[in-house]
């Protein structure tokens, strides 16, 4: 086990014997660490925390403090992340709140960019890159392979579907919806498919025009949400994309950006 002189590390935290605590790390009670992770320097971590294999955390990163929220009263609450995440300098992420499930959690293979916020009640799938400053409000869910750009922001209890691509400077207000590539300008808009996106993740071309042509349906056909998806099941499209799709549109009560 390689443990910095310097760093102070709790006696009931659990370090793998294959990670490594860098200079002035600080590792409070009830905190694990796995195996051939690396806390390279100044990195804060309290408990309860698990955190898994092969992460790199950057100096200066800060996890499973207690959540901003005032409505905290300092109750029992956890934070867990995967494995092979990279998490870049002063990202924060704050554990769980009773209100919302007691727990913070992120998947595997994220790269969070410096300055990320993840507040209370997060969850974070997988292959996700969320740029400089992306920051999230509590009970943000997100889900795999989705691109955030940065200096976004994201609403509480907001929902970003999978494969989505958020651009930089965002204000995202309602649920993304999978797929998609949505922009927030003036106004928040969404641009159609995630093209590039799904091309590069090996999705076939005849899948990505049947969803460019469920988007257009959507938000340029002139129709209210009921007579689009209407449209679209006229018009037999079947996928599993589009099943997603129209699945993540029943279930969002917050809506979603046209």
């Amino acid at each position: 086990m390689s443990i910095h002189p310097s760093a102070i590390v709790d006696s009931t935290a659990k370090i793998h014997e294959d990670a490594r605590i860098g200079p002035y790390c600080i590792l409070g009670a009830e905190v694990e660490i796995g195996a051939g992770t690396h806390l390279m320097a100044h990195v804060y971590v309290e408990g309860p925390t698990r955190i898994g294999e092969n992460n790199t955390f950057f100096p200066y990163s800060t996890v499973g403090v207690a959540s901003q929220d005032k409505k905290y009263q300092g109750e029992r609450a956890h934070t867990t992340i995967g494995s092979r995440n990279r998490i870049r300098e002063f990202v924060t992420i704050h554990r769980g709140t009773e209100g919302g499930g007691a727990l913070t959690s992120i998947g595997d293979d994220n790269l969070l960019m410096a300055y990320v916020h993840v507040a209370h009640d997060v969850r974070i799938g997988n292959h996700g890159v969320l740029g400089n400053a992306v920051t999230f409000a509590g009970h943000v869910t997100v889900e795999d392979w989705v691109t955030i750009g940065a200096f976004s922001g994201v609403h509480q209890f907001c929902k970003v579907g999978q494969h989505a691509f958020v651009g930089g400077y965002s204000v995202i207000t309602q649920n993304v919806l999978p797929y998609s590539t949505t922009v927030s300008q003036r106004e928040v808009k969404i641009f159609g498919a995630n093209a590039v996106g799904l091309e590069r993740r090996g999705f076939a071309s005849e899948r990505i025009e049947l969803l460019q042509r469920a988007f257009r349906i959507l938000t340029r056909a002139g129709l209210n949400t009921s007579q689009a998806i209407a449209r679209i099941r006229e018009e037999g499209m079947e996928s599993p994309e589009i099943d997603e799709l129209l699945t993540f549109i029943s279930r969002s009560d917050r809506g979603f950006i046209k």
